[in-house]
């Protein structure tokens, strides 16, 4: 299985507070430097990389002066505001040695729970990594204060993964990975080399928090391989301190801990909409619309539209049906039924002339469609 990273083209790479941050000393720019020419040298060489990176709070304490994690909801929010700033110019300072722009995204669960903006922040991220630009994502700690609390950056990497769909969620930490037991009091205790993701076993293996600095631990971070595995992709647990961490990984080394997604016939989030009942509305398709779908795998252009009942907005998900009612398909829509009623039998390059606004080309993307 390590052969099949290899293959991995759409990264995401997540790195804790304690590799950040050195151990809550202040940002720890060499390794931050070091990371940004790894992700370069993938980047030049066709992958697409975004980066989930923790460690706002800490560096934020670090500027605050603060020698213990704070209790006060509200002092971990502005321990976040005064830290997030220091976190984005040192990467956006790293990426420039190497001619990249970077990019701040700020997401919450919430934010992926809902389905407009889930779309909305998937297209966005999907964007940036096609302009070539590396998306630096961290919790909005500043303004959510479940995340916070219970939150952890173990599990925004595997949400954004599903999110964008990629290959493989890389979780760099200060361990070498999944050990059978604790290996700071059991010297038995064996690496893990390979696993399944989603085995009971894994979750009996991990701990509680590893670091008084970081909020996760190694339990975290088998529900997030078990959560990456829905939409397909494998995880693997290294250190952060291994020399080339990521260009190994990629070419195949055994570093750290692979757990390996199970094979899925369809995609988790075309499970979601295949299994949904209820539909907000209905687009009609034509023929032609129809076989572009079925036999050549396309997105759904507004030009294929000869009909739109009901009444939803942006993100919704809609039933597609032939003229005669047949079902074809469940997607979620670019657009919401006024806008699809006006583009509807329009080509894609009239959209922005017809609304007043630009938009995207197609009323479903392929990636969020399911035929039936």
């Amino acid at each position: 299985m390590r052969t099949a990273l290899t293959q991995c083209k759409r990264i995401v790479v997540k790195v804790g507070s304690s590799l950040v941050t050195n151990q809550g000393a202040g940002l720890d720019i060499d390794a931050l430097g070091n990371w940004a020419r790894q992700i370069a040298a993938l980047s030049a060489s066709g992958y697409e990389v975004v980066l989930v990176s923790s460690g706002a709070i800490a560096e934020g304490m670090q500027r605050l002066g603060w020698r213990t994690r704070p209790t006060s909801i509200h002092d971990l929010q502005a321990a976040a505001a005064v830290g997030q700033m220091g976190l984005v110019q040192a990467y956006e300072s790293c990426f420039r040695r190497h001619d990249l722009h970077a990019a701040q995204v700020l997401l919450t669960h919430a934010d992926l729970a809902d389905r407009e903006r889930y779309l909305n922040a998937r297209t966005t991220l999907i964007t940036l990594l096609s302009l070539r630009v590396i998306p630096i994502i961290n919790e909005n700690d500043t303004v959510v204060t479940d995340e916070i609390k219970f939150g952890d950056n173990d599990t925004l990497g595997a949400l954004v993964t599903n999110l964008i769909d990629a290959d493989a969620l890389i979780i760099l930490t200060d361990q070498n990975g999944l050990y059978t037991g604790d290996p700071r009091k059991n010297p038995s205790a064996a690496l893990v080399n390979e696993a399944q993701a989603g085995d009971a076993e894994l979750e009996s293996m991990a701990g509680g928090a590893g670091s008084q600095i970081g909020r996760g631990g190694m339990i975290t971070k088998i529900l997030a391989a078990k959560r990456a595995a829905q939409s397909g992709a494998h995880t693997i647990i290294a250190s952060g301190h291994e020399c080339d961490v990521l260009l190994r990984l990629l070419q195949g080394e055994a570093v750290g801990t692979l757990l390996t997604a199970p094979a899925l016939t369809l995609a988790a989030r075309k499970q979601w909409l295949a299994g949904h009942l209820q539909v907000a509305g209905k687009l009609v398709l034509d023929s032609g619309a129809i076989k572009a779908l079925r036999s050549e795998g396309k997105s759904l252009l507004p030009i294929g539209i000869s009909g739109v009942h009901g009444e939803f907005g942006r993100g919704a998900v809609v039933a597609c049906v032939s003229e005669d009612g047949s079902d074809i398909a469940r997607g979620l829509t670019n657009y919401s039924a006024e806008e699809a009623r006006i583009i509807a039998r329009h080509a894609s390059k009239e959209i922005e002339t017809l609304l007043g606004y630009g938009g995207d080309e197609e009323i479903i993307h392929r990636d969020n469609l399911v035929l039936l």
